[in-house]
């Protein structure tokens, strides 16, 4: 069985929790969020805690069981506090500016890039070179933040790009002659 899925999921005050037998649902201030269910995990409510058990004694059903356990924690936990990640732009000239739905980034290529935010994720610019997303789906605002980041990488040389904000880029030195 998963060490992960047998410690419970407490839920607090204002978190309302359906459980229906192929999918879960978390509801709190910031919004509701639905995950979908197999057979493989008995989920179970009592006392404001989840406990997640493995339906049977196959190792799938073990590994599920954690899986989903974590996974209930991060709706949880994204539906009172919610999650965000940072990106901060590297490089001379490299701009961030949040227009409503739209992220207009200028990136140095010829052309400004514009990305679109899904629903359920908001893009903040504290300043030019700074990028804060917030949202309630940790995966979600995870695949956003890659997204950006994926226009233009951090290089190895000077280190210019987009980088998360904790990351750090080992630079190379240059070919000497």
């Amino acid at each position: 069985m998963s060490r992960i899925a047998k410690y419970p999921v407490a839920i607090p005050g204002g978190v309302q929790v359906a459980i229906e037998p192929t999918q879960i649902s978390v509801k709190g201030p910031l919004g509701t969020l639905v995950q979908s269910l197999t057979g493989d995990v008995q989920i179970v409510e009592e006392g404001g805690q989840l406990t997640f058990k493995a339906a049977n004694d196959s190792k799938h059903a073990g590994a599920m069981s954690g899986t989903l356990r974590a996974l209930v924690s991060n709706m949880v936990t994204g539906v009172t506090k919610g999650f965000e990640r940072k990106l901060t732009l590297v490089g001379v000239g490299y701009r961030a500016q949040a227009q409503g739905e739209v992220l207009n980034l200028t990136l140095g290529f010829s052309h400004p890039v514009a990305h679109k935010m899904p629903n359920g994720v908001k893009a903040e610019t504290p300043t030019q070179t700074e990028i804060l997303l917030k949202g309630s789906d940790k995966q979600k605002v995870g695949q956003v933040a890659a997204q950006i980041r994926a226009y233009r990488p951090p290089e190895p040389y000077k280190g210019k790009g987009v980088r998360y904000a904790n990351e750090v880029v080992a630079l190379k030195e240059t070919k000497k002659k």
